[in-house]
C-alpha cells in the first residue's frame, strides 16, 4: 500500500509499505479521508519519532475483520479513535480518561495518511464509531477534533448566557465558536492575526472578530459594555496568546488552555491577580469515547456546517503540500487527505 511518511515538516515522502496484517479481535480499515491536525505540524513534537506515518482524524470503511469480532461487518463506514482509555485505572475511574496511560499509548497502525490502517483489538472494542448514512467520510474526520472541543468546553463550564472569547481562529478555534453558540453561550468573540481566519470566524458564528495584535482587553470592554468575557479559550499555542487570555477574562471567569505551547514554554503568572480575581485556569487534552460518540451525533444533527470548513482536499502524494498549508496558518482552515485518490 501507499503511505505518506513523515521525516520532518518539509520532508514527507510517498512510500510503499506492506498492508498491515490483522490478528484476532482486530480490523483493517480502508482510509477514505484523514484530516491534518495542527498537532501534526508541531515539528518539535513529531520529529523525535520520525520517520513515521501520521494522521489521526480518520474515517473509512472496514474491509477485513479478525477472528472474534462480532459487532461490525465488512463494508461498515466508520470514524476511528486513535487513542482509547483502559476504563479501569485510577484516572479513568475518577473521570480523567485522557490522562490514562493506555489512552496515551494506543494508536492506529501505521497512521491515517496511508491507504489502510490496522485497528488493534482495544480500538475495535471502544474506538470504532459507525457513521450514520447522512454523514460523509469528510465530515466524519471532524469527530476527533470536535470530541476534544466538547471535553474542553465541558471543563470550562460553557453554558447558556456565558460570554466567550476564542483566541485563535484556526479549525479548532472555529469549532469552539460553533459549539459555544450551540450550547447557548451569549456573545462569542474571536481573535486571530490573519484576516482570512477572522472572516471565517464571523462566517461560522462569532459576533465580532478582533485582530490579536490590537489592544484586545480594551476592545472587548467596548464590545461587552464595559465587561470582559466570562470564558476565554486559548487555541493559539504561544505565550503571548496565553498572557492575552489571562488579561482578557472577567473576574470569576475561566481561562481554558486548549493548545499546547512550545517545549519548555513558560509564562509569568500574576499570581495575586489570579487569586484576588478568582480566575480559574483549566487545561484539556484529547477526548474520551463518550466525547467521540457525542461529537459524531452533533455532526449528524447538523448542529454546525463542519463540511464548509474544508478548504483543501489532497491525495497522498500531496500530503507535504497539505502540511505546508496547515503550518502556514494563513489561507486554509481544514485540509483533508484522501488516500484512495
Amino acid at each position: 500500500m501507499r503511505a505518506a511518511v513523515y521525516h520532518n515538516n518539509h520532508d514527507i515522502r510517498l512510500e510503499e509499505m506492506p498492508t498491515p496484517h490483522i490478528g484476532p479481535g482486530e480490523a483493517l480499515v480502508r482510509v477514505e479521508a484523514s484530516g491534518i491536525c495542527g498537532s501534526d505540524v508541531m515539528e518539535w513534537y513529531r520529529i523525535k519519532k520520525a520517520p513515521l506515518v501520521l494522521g489521526h482524524e480518520v474515517a473509512g470503511e472496514i474491509v477485513a475483520l479478525g477472528e472474534g469480532v462480532e459487532r461490525y461487518r465488512t463494508g461498515d463506514r466508520v470514524a476511528v479513535a486513535h487513542h482509547v482509555p483502559c476504563n479501569t485505572c485510577h484516572y479513568c475511574l475518577t473521570g480523567c480518561h485522557t490522562v490514562c496511560d493506555t489512552l496515551r499509548s494506543t494508536n492506529v497502525d501505521p497512521g491515517g495518511f496511508a491507504e489502510y490502517i490496522r485497528l488493534p483489538s482495544i480500538l475495535v472494542d471502544r474506538g470504532v464509531f459507525p457513521l450514520p448514512e447522512e454523514v460523509s467520510f469528510e465530515e466524519a474526520t471532524f469527530t476527533e477534533p470536535l470530541a476534544c472541543v466538547l471535553r474542553g468546553q465541558r471543563l470550562a463550564a460553557v453554558r447558556p448566557g456565558k460570554s466567550v472569547l476564542v483566541i485563535g481562529s484556526g479549525m479548532t478555534g472555529l469549532l469552539h465558536v460553533q459549539l459555544a453558540r450551540a450550547l447557548g453561550a451569549g456573545r462569542v468573540v474571536a481573535t486571530d492575526i490573519v484576516d482570512f481566519r477572522l472572516e471565517a470566524a464571523l462566517r461560522f458564528g462569532a459576533e465580532a472578530a478582533i485582530q490579536a495584535g490590537e489592544a484586545v482587553p480594551e476592545r472587548l470592554r467596548q464590545f461587552f459594555g464595559g465587561w470582559l468575557p466570562d470564558i476565554v479559550i486559548v487555541c493559539a499555542g504561544t505565550t503571548g496568546a496565553i498572557e492575552q487570555g489571562l488579561h482578557s477574562v472577567e473576574r470569576g471567569g475561566t481561562v481554558l488552555l486548549f493548545a499546547p505551547g512550545a517545549p519548555g514554554a513558560t509564562v509569568p503568572l500574576p499570581v495575586n491577580d489570579i487569586w484576588f480575581n478568582g480566575t480559574n485556569i483549566v487545561t484539556t487534552y484529547a477526548g474520551s469515547p463518550a466525547d467521540y460518540a457525542a461529537a459524531l451525533e452533533l455532526i449528524r444533527a447538523r448542529w454546525a456546517p463542519v463540511g464548509e470548513m474544508v478548504t483543501h482536499r489532497l491525495g497522498l502524494a500531496d500530503t507535504g503540500q497539505g502540511f505546508q498549508l496547515v503550518a502556514g496558518a494563513r489561507d486554509s482552515i481544514k485540509v483533508i487527505i484522501e488516500p484512495q485518490r
